[in-house]
C-alpha cells in the first residue's frame, strides 16, 4: 500500500465534496513525491543561469579543454598521412609481387616488409581510434562543464571521469605512435657510406 492510499470519502458526500476531496488527497500525493522521490527535483535544477557573468564564466571553464582537441586534430592529420603512405607503400610492393617480375630473394624481403607494413597499420588505426575516442570525451566534457556552471546539475564527477579517459586514451595514442615510428625506423635499410 502507498502512502497515497489513505484518502477515504464517505459515501454521503456530495459530488462537489468528492471532488474536493480527490484534489486534495492529489496534492497531498504529488508533496509526498516531491519529498521522497530522489528525482522529483530534477526537472527544477536544469534551470539556467539568468545572469551573464554565469554564462561567461561557464563558457570560460569549458573552452579550456579545447587546446587539447586542436593538439587532437593535429595529431589525427599527422598519423593518417602515416596510413596514407603506409598503404601506397604496400600496393607497390603488392603490385610487383603480382607481376612476377622480382627475384626469389627479393620476393623474400618484400613479403617481410608487407609483414612489418601490416604491423604499422595496425598501430596506427589503433593511434586513430584512441584519438577518436580522445576526441569525443574531450568534446562531452566541455558540454558537461558548461552545463554544470550554469545550471544545478551535480554532473561534476562525470565530466572528472569524462576528461581523464580522454586524456588516458591520448597518452595510449602517443605509445602507439612511438611504438609505430621505431617499427617504421627498424625496417630501413641504411647502406654503408663509400669509403674515401
Amino acid at each position: 500500500m502507498s502512502d497515497c492510499d489513505d484518502i477515504h470519502v464517505s459515501p454521503g458526500h456530495k459530488p462537489l465534496r468528492l471532488l474536493l476531496a480527490a484534489v486534495s488527497g492529489l496534492r497531498q500525493c504529488v508533496t509526498k513525491y516531491r519529498i521522497t522521490h530522489p528525482f522529483a527535483n530534477w526537472s527544477s535544477r536544469m534551470n539556467f543561469a539568468p545572469d551573464l557573468a554565469a554564462v561567461t564564466h561557464g563558457i570560460q571553464l569549458a573552452v579550456a579543454p579545447v587546446f587539447l582537441l586542436t593538439a587532437v586534430s593535429g595529431m589525427i592529420a599527422a598519423v593518417a598521412g602515416r596510413l596514407g603512405r603506409i598503404i601506397d607503400r604496400a600496393r607497390f610492393l603488392e603490385n610487383l609481387l603480382e607481376a612476377g617480375r622480382v627475384d626469389e630473394p627479393r620476393s623474400a624481403r618484400m613479403y617481410a616488409e608487407l609483414r612489418e607494413l601490416r604491423h604499422r597499420g595496425w598501430l596506427v588505426n589503433g593511434c586513430i581510434a584512441l584519438l577518436t575516442f580522445c576526441a569525443i570525451l574531450i568534446g562531452t566534457t566541455i558540454m558537461l562543464l558548461f552545463l554544470g556552471e550554469t545550471t544545478e546539475l551535480p554532473i561534476l564527477r562525470i565530466a572528472t571521469v569524462c576528461f581523464l579517459s580522454g586524456v588516458t586514451c591520448f597518452l595510449l595514442a602517443l605509445l602507439c605512435f612511438l611504438a609505430e615510428t621505431l617499427l617504421a625506423t627498424r625496417v630501413l635499410k641504411f647502406g654503408d657510406l663509400p669509403g674515401g
